[in-house]
């Protein structure tokens, strides 16, 4: 079922969309060309970085031909992915923090996430969830289906629950194999500076950080900034990813032009009224893809030279727009 922020987005680019049907009677396939430019994202980080982490979140029906458990594997897309995140699990599903997904989505959802764990990928799993009681039970299940899990109790991604994770362990982590827990924060507001940020986050045990690229605006973690953030409070080493929207364009990024107000790129479709500075893009147009993994100056090459271990790709399931 589509979360009812996507049905109000389907109302909204209806008029765009049927412009576009009218000029072409052709159209792409939507999710094999998500799957192409997820590929192509992880080739390009594997060449710059060997070892690079490629995590695509949501989105899991791109895991087989069909979007189900029964379908057949897509080999080339399992290939190219190190693991699969996936939001409201258990519980926050369609925006209500603190309640239980509803049976036949969540049915859906660990089908997938189950797939995708038989295929050997890691699987983090966020439910959003602040009631001790819930948050336990969220760990619990997630841990029963051997997923990584973070119980996350703002929906904003703004703070750190705990410095000492759910499953904590004291190892170093050489590779993702050995990832037992992580923390997704990517909205750093809620920290005064950049050193406040990087200080909190140093003196968790997190065997993951999901995390921004940028503090604020322009301000970009620098090699030596993550540095600081790759130990753990205990002394062990972590991997660092960088969260990456893929499927929206955000006009607070350092490629966002201020003419594309008044005259959009071809790849701009609208924007996204639940998310202020969103826009939703046709992710297989070549100046889009350019912009994410294609350019010296991309995203990605700015990730990697930062020193992330990783990317964590989101708005993946942007294909349901198109495909509606």
């Amino acid at each position: 079922m589509l979360h009812s922020r996507k049905i109000l987005l389907l109302f909204l680019l209806l008029p765009a969309l049927l412009s576009t049907c009218k000029k072409a009677v052709t159209h792409p396939d939507y999710r094999s060309e998500m799957r192409t430019f997820v590929e192509r994202i992880s080739a390009a980080g594997k060449a710059m970085k060997p070892g690079f982490i490629v995590i695509p979140q949501n989105g899991l029906e791109l895991l087989s031909s069909d979007g189900t458990p029964a379908g057949n594997a897509e080999t080339e897309y399992l290939q190219a992915i190190d693991g699969v995140g996936q939001e409201e699990l258990f519980y926050g599903y369609d925006n209500h923090d603190d309640m239980q997904t509803p049976g036949p989505d969540h049915a859906q959802l660990l089908g997938m996430c189950r797939f995708a764990r038989d295929h050997g990928k890691k699987v983090l799993v966020t439910d959003y969830c602040s009631t001790p009681g819930k948050i336990s039970d969220s760990y619990s299940q997630n841990n029963a289906e051997h997923f990584i899990s973070f119980a996350a109790t703002h929906r904003d991604l703004d703070n750190i629950p705990s410095p000492s994770p759910f499953y904590p362990d004291s190892i170093g982590i050489d590779s993702f194999f050995f990832v037992w827990n992580f923390l997704y924060l990517i909205d750093p507001s809620a920290f005064a500076t950049k050193d406040d940020f990087i200080r909190a986050v140093a003196q968790t045990d997190y065997d993951v950080v999901v995390m921004d690229l940028f503090f604020d605006g322009n301000d970009a973690f620098t090699a030596a900034d993550l540095a600081r953030l790759r130990t753990k409070a205990s002394g062990a080493t972590r991997k660092l990813v960088c969260y990456m929207s893929i499927g929206e364009a955000e006009n607070y990024r350092w490629y966002w032009k201020p003419f594309w107000y008044a005259t959009p790129p071809p790849f701009l479709v609208a924007d996204d009224p639940q998310w202020a500075g969103n826009y939703i893009v046709r992710y297989w147009d070549p100046s889009w893809q350019q912009i994410i993994c294609g350019a010296n100056d991309s995203y990605l090459r700015k990730a990697v030279d930062a020193g992330f271990d990783g990317v964590y790709l989101d708005i993946i399931d942007a294909y349901e727009f198109f495909e509606q």
